[in-house]
């Protein structure tokens, strides 16, 4: 079940409906049964691995909590059992690919397995909630006593697929709390939803035609046309996984939950850490607490610093998919950001650096500086393979040969001309302004500080909706692609 589809639209509203109806002490069992039903439209039989690594893991909490001699190797077995999961479902296949190219040179190559697995939605995020519950009770937090709620934590449909990665001492006290219903949570939900579908049918899917088409055959593409197209990626995942987040934040609104934010406006960042303080928030800091410190930090020399942050991001480009065009993906973005620290830690040494530093001219600077590496390592993330990649690499910066007809400084890919695609970006700017406004965010553009924006009126609000309703009729494309983030 999509969050886009017509289905979920029926689906939400029921759940919705008889959570309110339902006794305070029988919700969480009723969010449970809604949460396994909405997996498991989707291929029934892996609930039941779902079931099968909620038990496994409520198991070692509980024995974690109690044991005194064995937690170290309880932990390690936990983990373990939770990425030999992950890596049997994810990554066999890349596993086998890499063993035949190292055997082929050999005349040799591993017997052809005729596995037929397929990637159960998801399974990357819960997996990272079971490794952080494990670890937390390792650390000494409380163990969640009841099987339901550590069930539902896991579980939660509008976190399920695509996360934000949920914290369980977060999470788990919101559903003993006493909830009473509030139309300000309603309010706050559908605003939520609503935009979250118009970022992701409007934004997304009408700048997919031109990533797609661009991807398909870099070979004939201009210099100019790579640029258009990896703009058009840059914008599409971030309306897409923006959008979804926000969908996943307003229908836990309408329980009266919160879940993580995941975003904070990320283009804007001044630096490539910057960005990745605002990107997938949830993600980079599970892997800062339980990877990066663990491996040492940044508490030790700067070559093991800067091995750490290097093995971090390696492997959480490897966490999104088993493909070398992820670990080179994640390899960039480790380069990028040692590069950024060994260039602070330059500067330091001019007396002049830290007055231009903070001037208005540097930070446009630096924002404009780091989009563009961001969207450099987007190329890697999007490509099919290494191939690709490379190819649109030695477009965007005018190398190699371009085919007849075509120059440097063409504009030749077909779907840029779409209309649609050129109305984009000044309903893209509107709405992001005005979206902000009626969340009462407007500061956080940079555009009404120091003071915050007053939220519009009720009224006001539902003439947005009606709008943003009426603009997801029209301008949504034939067909809605499943979200990009629901291949990991």
């Amino acid at each position: 079940m999509l969050f886009n589809s017509f289905s979920y639209l029926l689906f939400l509203p029921i759940v919705v409906a008889l959570f309110w109806l339902c006794p305070q002490r029988f919700r969480p069992l009723l969010l449970l049964i809604a949460s396994y039903v909405f997996y498991m439209t989707w291929k029934p039989i892996y609930g039941l691995l779902i079931l099968g690594l909620t038990v496994m893991n409520f198991a070692f909490g509980f024995f974690l909590n109690k044991s005194t001699k064995y937690r170290k190797l309880l932990l390690g077995l936990a983990v373990a059992s939770n990425l030999l999961v992950l890596a049997y479902y994810k990554y066999a296949y890349f596993a086998i690919e890499v063993a035949n190219d190292i055997l082929k040179p050999m005349g040799k190559s591993l017997p052809d397995l005729t596995m037929q697995i397929l990637l159960p939605l998801g399974i990357s995020f819960f997996v990272f909630e079971f490794i952080h519950y494990v670890t937390d009770v390792y650390k000494g937090s409380q163990p969640v006593k009841s099987f339901v709620n550590f069930a539902l934590f896991a579980s939660f449909f509008p976190t399920q697929i695509a996360g934000p990665i949920k914290r369980y001492q977060d999470f788990i006290p919101q559903l003993s709390a006493k909830l009473k219903f509030d139309w300000a949570n309603v309010d706050e939900g559908i605003n939520l939803i609503v935009f979250g579908l118009f970022k992701k049918v409007i934004f997304a899917d009408n700048l997919s035609a031109v990533v797609q088409s661009a991807f398909q055959t870099p070979q004939l593409l201009s210099s100019v046309d790579a640029w258009m197209a990896v703009y058009a990626f840059a914008f599409q995942i971030y309306f897409d996984f923006s959008g979804y987040t926000d969908i996943a934040r307003g229908s836990a609104q309408l329980f009266g939950y919160k879940v993580p934010l995941n975003f904070n406006l990320p283009y804007l960042a001044s630096s490539i850490a910057d960005f990745w303080h605002r990107w997938h928030i949830s993600l980079s800091t599970w892997l800062r607490d339980y990877l990066f410190i663990p491996l040492g930090g940044s508490r030790c020399s700067k070559i093991f610093n800067y091995r750490n942050l290097f093995i971090t991001m390696v492997l959480g480009g490897l966490w999104h998919g088993a493909a070398m065009h992820f670990v080179a993906w994640g390899a960039y973005q480790g380069i990028m950001l040692i590069a950024h620290k060994e260039f602070q830690g330059l500067m330091k040494n001019f007396a002049w650096w830290p007055q231009f530093a903070k001037s208005k001219a540097f930070h446009i600077f630096s924002i404009v500086l780091t989009f563009h590496v961001v969207c450099i390592g987007w190329v890697f993330f999007r490509a099919d393979n290494m191939n690709i990649a490379m190819e649109i690499i030695r477009r965007l910066f005018f190398v190699g040969q371009y085919p007849a007809g075509v120059t440097a400084w063409s504009l030749s890919l077909p779907s840029v001309h779409d209309p649609v695609v050129f109305l984009l970006l000044p309903v893209i700017l509107g709405v992001l302004f005005v979206g902000q406004l009626v969340a009462g965010k407007l500061a956080s553009l940079g555009l009404a500080s120091p003071y915050k924006a007053p939220t519009l009126p009720r009224g006001w609000q539902a003439v947005y909706l009606t709008v943003m309703i009426c603009l997801l009729i029209a301008f949504s494309p034939d067909g809605s692609p499943k979200f990009i983030y629901f291949q990991f």
